[in-house]
């Protein structure tokens, strides 16, 4: 058995994303292991470009108010900081606005008093084109250049924070603060740092706890308190229920991240090389040899703007001879419905695409499989139109119905009717979102490009 560390500086980090779930019985846990702050992420950019397009939430606003209220009332109870980053999804300006309305709302609600800091990082086009101008842009993979109008194409555009602002504010005053983009992994290293613990220790905690439970044996069950002391870190489940191992604490180094060794962060690489991963007990794991090599400060930049718009269509179909024989059916299909929409739209069509996934087969994959793979029982044949505008989107949909759902395999056989589970058959999905940058931006001072707002205790009370 090791050693247990003493002197800790502890953090409880109660779930991945602020919104997807948090309970009250681990915060009840956390404060009792005599937790110092209470840290989480809010946001990402997993689920695609249309979140940081629009700057809406990926979650309802009642889950997030549900575990925000969760949060803010422990904070409240033990007198300790509240850190959440990449609020409303995006960590765009209007995404941290609206989750500042909701911690506004739950304050009045529950009587709490907190002195809020919003921490905002989304960047104006022009001072980046100024910025791209001096050297100070670069791009990642798989963008090759910095190409000045892409800034002006986004709709939103967000540097990813380090934890510097929020030491910042917390330094200024802050009970609770509601960051903009951040990197999942700074927010939670923020208090250890700012506290005194050794570095590399912080950020591999934050690495390793940065999605609550993810990093446990039942990894739906709750999430961890970390312990970071000067060398070393320990991790813990919330949940009495649940474990940690070397296994799961060292594997988590892997998850969304390319080098099982090296995670790159705003201002310095994060090297787990020299690392060791031992069981303190049945439950916790402790994790020394970490390390954290300063480089020079970057913020990554996102950005996303609006593009065409789809409308789509779904059949399901159990035709054994189609099944026999998918992908010949699937490309004999797209070629009439493309020549059909170019027959009777015409230029009206503009520059129009068509997609057919057959799910079931290899809707997700998108490889050719061969023999000796048997036919499915069955699949779902998903109709995608993308257009200029929504209402050509649609009328390509409908133009393509009747193939759609009535084409044989061959030309000679009597036409079928497929399943259609829906009426109507087409579906107006809205527009669809692209990713304009994957770039990074040299800074002189990790505060340079955040603004910092305080809401006042006396402020609540006119909200």
């Amino acid at each position: 058995m090791t050693e247990r560390l003493t002197g800790t500086i502890n953090v409880i980090v109660p779930t991945g994303a602020v919104g997807a779930g948090v309970r009250e019985s681990d915060m009840q846990h956390g404060l009792a292991a005599g937790a110092h702050a209470i840290a989480c992420d809010a946001g990402s950019t997993d689920s695609g470009p249309a979140y940081l397009a629009t700057g809406r939430s990926k979650y309802a606003r009642d889950s997030v108010k549900t575990d925000l209220a969760i949060l803010m009332r422990a904070q409240a109870s033990a007198g300790i900081p509240l850190l959440i980053g990449s609020c409303g999804t995006s960590g765009c300006d209007m995404a941290v606005d609206w989750m500042r309305d909701i911690a506004l709302e739950i304050a009045l609600e529950e009587g709490l008093n907190p002195r809020i800091a919003t921490l905002y990082s989304e960047q104006r086009p022009a001072d980046l084109v100024r910025a791209a101008a001096e050297g100070r842009v670069t791009p990642l993979p798989p963008m090759e250049d910095t190409d000045a109008t892409l800034f002006a194409e986004c709709d939103h555009i967000v540097a990813l924070m380090g934890p510097e602002p929020y030491i910042e504010a917390l330094r200024l005053g802050a009970d609770i603060v509601l960051g903009g983009r951040t990197t999942d992994t700074a927010v939670i290293a923020a208090v250890p740092i700012m506290l005194g613990a050794g570095v590399g220790p912080a950020w591999h905690a934050g690495k390793t706890a940065e999605c609550g439970g993810q990093c446990t044996v039942t990894s739906r069950d709750g999430g961890v308190l970390i312990r970071v002391g000067c060398d070393a870190f320990e991790v813990e489940p919330l949940s009495p229920t649940n474990a940690c191992t070397p296994a799961t604490v060292s594997a988590h180094m892997l998850y969304e991240n390319s080098d099982p060794f090296e995670l790159l962060e705003p201002g310095g690489v994060l090297d787990v090389r020299e690392s060791s991963y031992a069981a303190v007990d049945g439950r916790v794991v402790c994790v020394s040899g970490s390390r954290f090599l300063p480089r020079p400060y970057t913020m990554k930049l996102e950005g996303a703007a609006g593009g065409p718009f789809q409308t789509i269509m779904l059949v399901g179909i159990q035709d054994r001879g189609v099944l026999a024989e998918i992908d010949r059916f699937v490309a004999q299909m797209h070629t009439f419905l493309t020549a059909r929409v170019e027959a009777t739209m015409g230029p009206h069509a503009g520059a129009f695409d068509i997609s057919l996934r057959p799910y079931g087969w290899n809707a997700v994959s998108g490889t050719v499989i061969g023999a000796p793979e048997p036919p499915p029982r069955e699949i779902g044949l998903l109709f995608v139109a993308t257009a200029d505008t929504q209402e050509i989107a649609t009328q390509i949909a409908k133009t393509c119905n009747p193939g759609f759902f009535h084409m044989p395999l061959d030309m000679d056989q009597e036409l079928p009717s497929y399943a259609f589970p829906f009426s109507p058959a087409e579906t107006e999905r809205g527009q669809v979102y692209d990713f304009k940058l994957n770039h990074v931006i040299a800074v002189d001072d990790p505060l340079q490009r955040v603004r910092i707002v305080f809401s006042e205790k006396d402020a609540l009370l006119d909200a």
